[in-house]
């Protein structure tokens, strides 16, 4: 398969992880979609350009080039649930409202989906668990953030409407509580958005598989309401007027893990 993620190194310990702002599909995948899918309506779209600012921060940056309809890359390899209740599988079988992803008997093959976990799955965490290893092995630790959003209105997964920020850290399992407390304390100073911790979104397997504060690695998911930087609804328009206070906001978080990390490990 042809490259399957874009990864840039950077020169502190922070690793930040967009692995469902792939747009990309085999062929067979886009053979199968319904109509209705054709549009991509569940990517996390634009996340690269919205934590653009990452370089300048010096944190190291893995992107997903395929879709998430190919293959989720924040499902564990054995595809065993992660949430109580709808949720969405490592092969999504269902769009976001529940309604059927591919036409029926046109899904891609086992085979196929074997070739995907192999080359695309495979490839972003084995340089995920690569690039955790490196900054351990330079800093004494390592900091995960996995950057994510969703529609704020989804009636099958979720009551109601989503807070802006939803951290999620497994239920106090990926990182250190205090490390928690001061990314929710940032989120509270900027009082235009609502912000949770550990609700509907606690962290996929990302988050619960290679945050593990013991070893000295913190892992912390946002899952980040689309409508406080984009229209939520084709043609995924991004809206520069949304996502630039959205980005001050994004970008203390950061800068707080990083400063949380200085503080805690010098």
């Amino acid at each position: 398969m042809d490259k399957v993620l874009n990864f840039k190194q950077g020169r502190v310990p922070l690793l930040i992880s967009m692995p469902h702002a792939g747009t990309r599909l085999t062929p067979a995948v886009a053979a199968g979609l319904v109509p209705q899918a054709r549009s991509l309506p569940d990517t996390d779209w634009h996340i690269p350009r919205l934590y653009q600012f990452a370089e300048e921060l010096g944190a190291s940056t893995l992107a997903a080039e395929y879709s998430r309809f190919v293959i989720d890359l924040n499902r564990p390899s054995d595809d065993k649930p992660l949430y109580v209740g709808a949720t969405t599988g490592l092969y999504p079988a269902t769009l976001f409202d529940g309604e059927p992803l591919f036409v029926e008997g046109q899904a891609p093959s086992k085979e196929e989906r074997q070739q995907y976990l192999e080359q695309v799955w495979g490839p972003y965490h084995r340089t995920l668990q690569e690039e955790l290893a490196r900054l351990k092995a330079e800093f004494g630790y390592a900091l995960l953030f996995d950057a994510h959003s969703i529609r704020s209105l989804i009636p099958h997964l979720f009551e109601g409407k989503l807070p802006d920020f939803n951290l999620g850290t497994f239920n106090g399992a990926s990182c250190d509580p205090q490390l928690a407390g001061r990314l929710e304390s940032i989120c509270a100073a900027h009082g235009d958005y609502t912000h949770v911790l550990n609700g509907r979104f606690k962290g996929g397997h990302i988050t619960r598989h290679y945050g593990n504060p013991a070893e000295h690695i913190h892992a912390v998911q946002l899952e980040l309401a689309q409508s406080a930087y984009m229209e939520e609804f084709e043609p995924f328009r991004y809206r520069e007027d949304l996502a630039a206070p959205t980005q001050v906001v994004l970008k203390a978080l950061l800068q707080g893990l990083l400063a949380w990390g200085q503080e805690h490990y010098r």
